[in-house]
């Protein structure tokens, strides 16, 4: 008998049990992005400094904020200079749902833009108040979205929506203009789910995920400050943004669902911080880790 079979059989250790395997790999980090509208205001310090130092943290694809302005493009064009990818950004959503306003771009032109500049996805990021004052007006804005939704598959682009909290605020008879979207959007009409403003609703993130399952195209990956009080339809303080791994929303296992889910992109995000750019590191190194 060797030295290995002796001390197994000594302690009553099985030699055919297996070897415990390591955790598998948490999905998501070969192409792992970043929301910029993080780093806001570095980048309007510096944009080539800060989107260079997206890069060397270790982020491979970004997802832009503002389409098509000037700097949007900017950040587009050193992004991929730098060797990240840039797949998805967010876009004046007037130029969708009230493009009678003053200097909105037609949306078919924002496309156009779009199209040239080698984006697979549009994202509206946010609802005006005037677009979500009750059921209907999430009806019609749903309607419209639809419409957009069609014209941008034309143009070989995916339409998405990013929710907040109101979203999943109950109004009448405790439908919440969330469940209007699920009812209403069209197959072509996809969700770009936040898990920060999912939870700040009331909803548990990855239960809300399995619940949409091919209906999401990317997730936001942003943790929430732990003790915060949840549902909050109201304002949300900016110490209230975590660092991943440093609050209150398991993350892998979002990531897992995402996967599940079919969701193509996550994307690190984190609205307020005092050090963004040590934040964004901070919240890789922990995925990372």
């Amino acid at each position: 008998m060797n030295r290995r079979s002796f001390i197994y059989q000594a302690f009553g250790v099985s030699l055919s049990l297996p070897i415990l395997a390591r955790p598998s790999r948490v999905p998501y980090l070969d192409q792992i992005g970043l929301q910029l509208y993080t780093l806001r205001n570095p980048i309007a310090q510096d944009l080539s400094k800060t989107i260079d130092a997206v890069a060397s943290i270790g982020y491979k694809q970004v997802e832009p904020y503002g389409f098509p302005s000037p700097q949007t493009m900017e950040m587009i064009k050193r992004a991929r200079g730098q060797g990240m990818q840039v797949n998805s950004s967010h876009f004046t959503w007037d130029s969708l749902l009230h493009p009678e306003k003053k200097g909105i771009k037609p949306f078919g032109d924002v496309l156009e833009l779009a199209r040239k500049h080698g984006l697979t996805d549009l994202v509206v990021p946010y609802l005006s108040a005037q677009d979500r004052q009750n059921l209907a007006g999430y009806e019609k804005t749903a309607d419209a979205l639809n419409r957009g939704a069609d014209q941008a598959k034309k143009a070989g682009i995916r339409l998405a929506y990013h929710n907040h909290a109101f979203e999943f605020k109950p109004m009448n008879k405790g439908k919440t203009g969330f469940d209007v979207f699920i009812e209403r959007f069209s197959p072509d009409m996809f969700f770009e789910v936040d898990v920060f403003w999912v939870k700040v609703g009331g909803v548990d993130p990855v239960a809300q995920l399995e619940k949409l399952k091919n209906r999401v195209s990317q997730v936001h990956l942003k943790d929430l400050k732990k003790g915060s009080i949840c549902p909050n339809y109201g304002k949300v303080e900016p110490d209230a943004f975590e660092e991943i791994g440093d609050g209150m929303i398991p993350m892998v296992p979002v990531m897992k669902a995402a996967l599940a889910c079919g969701v193509k992109h996550c994307h690190v995000e984190q609205d307020h911080s005092p050090s963004p750019l040590k934040s964004v590191r901070k919240s890789l190194k922990y995925l990372n880790s």
